[in-house]
């Protein structure tokens, strides 16, 4: 399936794509899918985390009713916990985001965490890259997992932190130094008044306390939305804008993405190839850095094969 035929023949025929790559990643269609999506992002990729029972899903089915009021179109990846029994999603964000199945702009695709601590699928990049050539926008949404989200910043251009007021997560967060990982922190729920300004009042206290770790010069900002009556949503919808455009200034997204793409290479291989492999590679004389420009998978598919050369 090329990435053409993907955009004239619709949900149906993404689906049997993204079943593939799942199915087999390293298969020769596979790379050359990725290989041509990679080229072509389009996408601005936000990544919604938290804390279970937060509601990022219902945040999530907010942006994209607003998103596709103003006609862009959405891809979303939800990732879910996975059943013990057979390793599939085990709740179905893709029925928990409530969107219209049958509106062509709109492509929601759950996927399994299996014993991914990180909040992430092992094949969320895949797809990612994949959607990012496709629609306007991509949204990610992890499992809740708590404290081991923080996956979604090696894949996501903004990264939202959802906070529930009340539960105490506005101050436990930052012990856990998921602080450095948003761009963005919500307090959902913003409806019930004082709660949530107390929540967001502590969050943006805690915050002045600490530096976010990538986020450079760009300020993370808190604010408030309630998914359910939309308060706040055009304050986040603002501060998403405003963060895109912060990437597009001096170069800073094809900076992030590169690092990006550095960091889904040394995770791949230490995942295949364990530290021993990681360590052969410069016994072997080959560099993990990422030319600028260059591709990562194919840079993968290189060193994997350097790799699996007998000692």
């Amino acid at each position: 399936m090329t990435l053409t035929a993907l955009r004239t023949e619709g949900k149906r025929a993404l689906a049997a794509a993204l079943a593939r790559l799942e199915r087999d990643p390293e298969s020769e269609a596979s790379q050359a899918l990725l290989d041509a999506a990679w080229r072509e992002p389009r996408a601005h990729v936000v990544g919604v985390t938290g804390p279970p029972g937060v509601g990022k899903s219902s945040l999530c089915a907010a942006l994209v009713a607003v998103w596709r009021r103003t006609g862009q179109t959405v891809g979303v990846i939800a990732v879910d916990p996975s059943s013990r029994a057979s390793g599939g999603a085990l709740l179905g964000d893709r029925v928990r985001i409530v969107h219209d199945g049958s509106d062509d702009g709109c492509f929601v695709r759950s996927m399994a965490a299996r014993d991914r601590l990180g909040g992430l699928a092992d094949q969320t990049l895949a797809a990612m890259v994949v959607m990012r050539a496709l629609f306007d926008r991509v949204l990610i949404e992890t499992v809740g997992v708590g404290q081991s989200e923080t996956d979604v910043a090696g894949v996501a251009d903004t990264v939202v932190f959802c906070v529930q007021p009340g539960s105490g997560d506005s101050l436990q967060f930052m012990k856990a130094g998921i602080v450095e990982i948003p761009h963005l922190i919500v307090v959902t729920k913003a409806d019930i008044g004082a709660a949530a300004e107390r929540a967001r009042a502590d969050v943006a206290g805690a915050l002045s306390l600490s530096t976010a770790g990538d986020a450079g010069d760009w300020p993370v900002k808190v604010l408030a939305a309630s998914s359910r009556s939309g308060a706040g949503m055009e304050g986040l919808m603002g501060a998403l804008e405003a963060h895109r455009d912060f990437l597009a200034g001096e170069g800073r997204l094809a900076v992030a993405r590169h690092r990006q793409s550095e960091g889904w290479i040394v995770e791949s291989l230490r995942d295949r190839f364990g530290r021993d492999g990681i360590a052969r590679l410069g016994r072997l004389g080959l560099d993990l850095a990422l030319a600028p420009g260059a591709q990562p998978f194919q840079r993968l598919r290189e060193l994997g094969v350097s790799l699996e050369r007998p000692r």
